[in-house]
């Protein structure tokens, strides 16, 4: 017998015990749900850090102004001004002020004289019209494309296109196709009181309706991508089974594929709402911020003169992003997803 089969008594115990024995234990005793959060609680720290740690220190940032030269620490008096309204944002070389902040000493998230001229009522009109319409379209797109006909993969690549074009070359797109001179829409939508025919690109409701159509063209097939996505997911023996059941095109459609596809449909609509918050390129390439204004126009034209209210802006548009995500995660847990 050798010497270590003969070893009994507290050796043998004292191997059978310690801290990494008791981890194991602890893990082989967890239920699947818990040891799925267990795996996950790496990646979960990871991003916290990359994500919490430029949030913290944008809203450090807020609390400064001059952040570059000579900061000067002002507590909340960047968000005081937001909310009444006497924070100067304006672009360089621009005499008028920027949408949203004034000098009246009104609060500017709430008036409805000149409505369009609030930088959040913008982005909040923007988000909810073309987020909307995306969606709607998108699941059309997503329930034709999931049916079996000739040519489908060549439709499913078709319809990526306008996605896969970059934003600058869509923007200049839609500025050509409704410029006042020289753009062939803007004569038959004036003629019909669409949009304005002499001023198109400078009025904005024009601008911000022209602007809207131009994200919902693009944006569109990612929204049918990720709900075709959850089309494909559902199994097909259902459907056999509420044919066989002499359920009609609708009750399959209301009680078999709209609830099966809560999920996937919550998902896009979450990540093209955090997408079309933080709208910027395609106002500044269509019509330009000065005209449709945004929160993130509001960053862009403070960071050069005052960064600090630049971050206030900044963090401000990231908590109203994720009170819509927590929004959204709520719902999907109401349901039980």
């Amino acid at each position: 017998m050798s010497t270590e089969d003969r070893t009994t008594g507290p050796a043998r115990q004292s191997n059978r015990s310690g801290p990494v024995v008791a981890i194991t234990r602890w893990m082989e005793n967890l239920g699947e749900t818990g040891f799925a959060y267990l795996l996950l609680t790496p990646v979960m720290l990871l991003l916290g850090a990359v994500a919490l740690y430029p949030l913290l220190r944008t809203f450090e940032l807020s609390l400064y102004q001059n952040v570059l030269s000579d900061p000067e620490f002002v507590g909340l008096e960047n968000y005081v001004q937001l909310l009444t309204g006497t924070a100067d944002a304006r672009f360089p070389g621009s005499t008028t002020f920027l949408p949203g902040v004034s000098t009246s000493g009104s609060f500017p998230f709430v008036h409805f004289e000149g409505l369009l001229r609030s930088a959040l009522a913008v982005t909040i009109i923007f988000t909810v019209v073309s987020v909307f319409f995306e969606t709607i379209i998108g699941f059309g797109q997503a329930l034709v494309l999931d049916q079996e006909f000739r040519g489908r993969r060549w439709v499913r690549a078709a319809i990526i296109i306008p996605w896969a074009i970059p934003i600058v070359i869509q923007g200049m797109i839609f500025y050509l196709m409704f410029h006042p001179s020289a753009g062939f829409l803007t004569g038959p939508l004036s003629d019909w009181g669409i949009i304005a025919g002499s001023n198109t690109l400078n009025d904005p409701f024009s601008s911000l309706l022209i602007i809207t159509v131009a994200d919902i063209w693009k944006t569109t097939a990612f929204m049918a991508l990720l709900i075709l996505a959850g089309l494909q997911s559902i199994d097909r023996s259902l459907y056999d089974v509420a044919k066989v059941a002499g359920a009609s095109k609708w009750q399959q459609f209301r009680y078999i594929t709209f609830p099966l596809v809560l999920p996937a449909l919550g998902i896009a609509i979450l990540f093209r709402t955090i997408d079309a918050m933080r709208i910027y390129g395609l106002i500044d390439s269509v019509s330009g911020c000065t005209t449709v204004p945004s929160l993130s126009c509001m960053v862009v034209a403070t960071f050069d003169t005052n960064r600090g209210l630049a971050a206030a802006v900044a963090f401000v548009t990231a908590g109203i992003i994720g009170i819509a995500v927590l929004g959204v995660i709520y719902q999907q847990y109401r349901e039980g997803f």
